[in-house]
């Protein structure tokens, strides 16, 4: 699965237990006409992709949904879901944006033969 949208939120790498367990959360900002705020957590290795991301960045981040069940002390199941992203790139837009224009054909013929010179290809 995927989101799309505009970074509104990136926390620090937070570390948990005498295992060394990494999580870092983000907050994505859909552009749908009712948008929504997604939470979603990078863990482990995966906590780095975001080192090279900022505020105000569109994305496209590929996510798992997770669900988990915990028996609380009353002996009753609640259960938790999580998003967790293991892959992201800035959005068609923005590296549309930064990316060198590409010729047209109309430019590519013109650049390649003047009126000076003839047309001497066989086709």
């Amino acid at each position: 699965m995927e989101v799309t949208g505009k970074i509104k939120k990136i926390d620090e790498t937070k570390t948990f237990g005498s295992n060394g367990f990494r999580k870092r959360e983000m907050v994505v900002t859909t552009s749908e006409q009712y948008p929504q705020m997604i939470l979603i957590e990078f863990i482990q290795d995966k906590c780095d992709i975001l080192d090279s991301y900022k505020v105000d960045d569109d994305v496209k981040v590929s996510i798992n949904l997770r669900g988990r069940e915990w028996i609380n002390p009353q002996g009753e199941a609640v259960y938790f879901n999580s998003v967790q992203g293991w892959r992201m790139e800035k959005s068609q837009e923005e590296a549309s944006a930064t990316a060198p224009p590409v010729p047209s054909m109309e430019t590519i013929e013109s650049s390649s033969t003047s009126d000076n010179e003839p047309d001497d290809l066989p086709f």
